[in-house]
């Protein structure tokens, strides 16, 4: 819980200082930190299986699945599922007394949801709580996940049109040739190889959503050399 505060401080100073993380969190990490609700689409983006099962569970139409073949068909005898690392866990105290029936299939994909999709509640909690010893918290719920997750991380993306706005011209001008190849093949480059170019000159790895924000930009500098005779 000490390196989840630590984590929530360094998310906090990414916003303050607007120098954003390399971060990659599941989407519904960001919808938590902005006190938004959890749903099974959130499930469906992180664990595929286990959303699909927990509908599988609850539609049973045209699957030929009923009350006499339900614990034929169906491999769970009780409220128990698999937690995000793998454990079986009850989803309720005394799960592992509750027997699963076709009856109360219903209350099982409730309970299993909620048990997956609040998990980590205590986690998320140490996240807010180091963001708290910074930024104001109350006004997370004010954002969009999205919009939270730019702050923190910037822009996954380092375009080209961005760089532009980043860079300041010394001894030559924008429209020289050496200028526009040299564009062109930024262009040319990855989005990976523009990040590497990014942070060759000038550190960072993500670019905050504004370019506003970045004070410091690089410069392209017109070099003449001259050779020498013999």
């Amino acid at each position: 819980m000490v390196q989840f505060r630590f984590l929530g401080i360094l998310m906090a100073v990414a916003i303050r200082t607007k120098k954003p993380l390399d971060l990659h969190l599941a989407p519904w990490v960001w919808k938590q930190l902005c006190s938004m609700p959890l749903g099974g689409r959130d499930l469906e983006e992180v664990d595929l299986l286990t959303y699909r099962t927990l509908q599988g569970i609850l539609h049973l139409e045209n699957s030929g699945i009923t009350e006499d073949n339900f614990h034929v068909m169906i491999p769970l005898d009780s409220f128990m599922a698999h937690s995000a690392d793998g454990r079986l866990v009850p989803v309720v105290p005394g799960g592992q007394n509750i027997s699963l029936t076709f009856t109360n299939r219903t209350e099982y994909v409730d309970r299993a949801l909620d048990y997956r999709l609040h998990e980590m509640d205590s986690q998320v909690a140490a996240v807010r709580e180091g963001m708290s010893t910074i930024i104001p918290v109350p006004l997370l719920s004010l954002l969009t996940a999205l919009q939270l997750e730019q702050l923190v991380c910037g822009l996954p993306e380092v375009s080209v049109e961005m760089l532009k706005k980043l860079v300041r011209y010394r001894d030559i001008t924008e429209s020289h040739q050496l200028i526009g190849w040299f564009w062109q093949s930024l262009e040319e480059f990855t989005n990976e190889e523009r990040v590497l170019f990014l942070r060759f000159v000038s550190g960072r790895s993500r670019l905050p959503s504004n370019p506003a924000d970045i004070t410091q930009k690089f410069q392209i500098i017109k070099v003449d050399r001259v050779r020498s005779s013999q």
